[in-house]
């Protein structure tokens, strides 16, 4: 190949070679981005649909290929329905940067001292509480269990809601951010068999959302006035204040307790 050849295809190459670099890594991202919330599981579905409709051209179905076709055609517009969490929450992160995360880390760890306080008070006092702090993964269709609240996060609230015989004491408090979206909130229990048959339902419901999204669920336990936290199934008790304001601000998950309390095939 001549030195004009080179210098001919050289200018082709490289817009290509870089775009097709971009959408790989956009991809990548998007796909890592899914894993551990529902919507994988939604993906997996588009993904056995699409296999049937090829099979079903391959073994000439005409019925079935049409049916998935014009599935295909107006599924567009559902999946804008379905995945609308999952786009809002993408579309924001396009927005956030280095400076904005800055800026708003004070406010983080302001949140992180307000909850670690309550749960702090609560403990002392053998009062039993359920904290859920949302993630990307929105927790809007549990307010409706409870009552619907709009208002700033602060210990004095959070240990006011969960005071014995108030009537929002029995439930989970939801929070975003750092406001406060609902309280007496009903959680799923998990569906899985718990080993440990210590835990009482706050314990059941902590595990049993965190399996269903991405929510960092804190429990303080009435019995043993211990702190737990739960996240994506996992369960790690005895936490100190320290430790929860750590995890509020971004700290990893400490260890697991040596036996697992959830036996995920039973």
């Amino acid at each position: 190949m001549s030195f004009d050849s080179l210098r001919f295809l050289i200018p082709r190459l490289w817009p290509d070679t870089v775009e097709i670099l971009l959408v790989a890594a956009v991809l990548y991202r998007f796909l890592l981005y899914l894993v551990g919330t529902r919507a994988i599981q939604i993906m997996l579905g588009l993904v056995i649909l699409v296999v049937a409709y090829f099979a079903a051209l391959f073994a000439e179905f005409t019925m079935i290929s049409y049916l998935l076709g014009v599935l295909f055609t107006y599924g567009a517009f559902a999946a804008l329905v379905v995945f609308q969490p999952e786009l809002r929450s993408a579309l924001a992160r396009l927005g956030q940067s280095r400076w904005v995360q800055a800026f708003a880390r004070g406010d983080r760890q302001s949140v992180a001292e307000e909850i670690a306080e309550a749960l702090d008070r609560l403990a002392r006092a053998g009062t039993g509480a359920l904290v859920a702090i949302e993630g990307d993964i929105e927790l809007d269709e549990f307010i409706a269990s409870g009552a619907p609240l709009d208002a700033a996060v602060s210990a004095d609230l959070l240990t006011t809601i969960f005071t014995p015989y108030a009537p929002l004491h029995d439930g989970a408090v939801l929070i975003r951010a750092d406001r406060i979206i609902g309280a007496g909130c009903v959680l799923p229990l998990t569906q899985h068999k718990v080993v440990d048959k210590s835990l009482g339902t706050r314990h059941r419901a902590a595990i049993g959302l965190s399996e269903e999204t991405d929510a960092l669920v804190l429990v303080v336990s009435e019995e043993t006035s211990s702190i737990s936290v739960a996240s994506r199934g996992r369960l790690v008790r005895n936490l100190t204040p320290d430790q929860v304001r750590g995890l509020l601000s971004g700290a990893p998950l400490p260890p697991a307790d040596s036996e697992p309390v959830t036996a995920a095939g039973a």
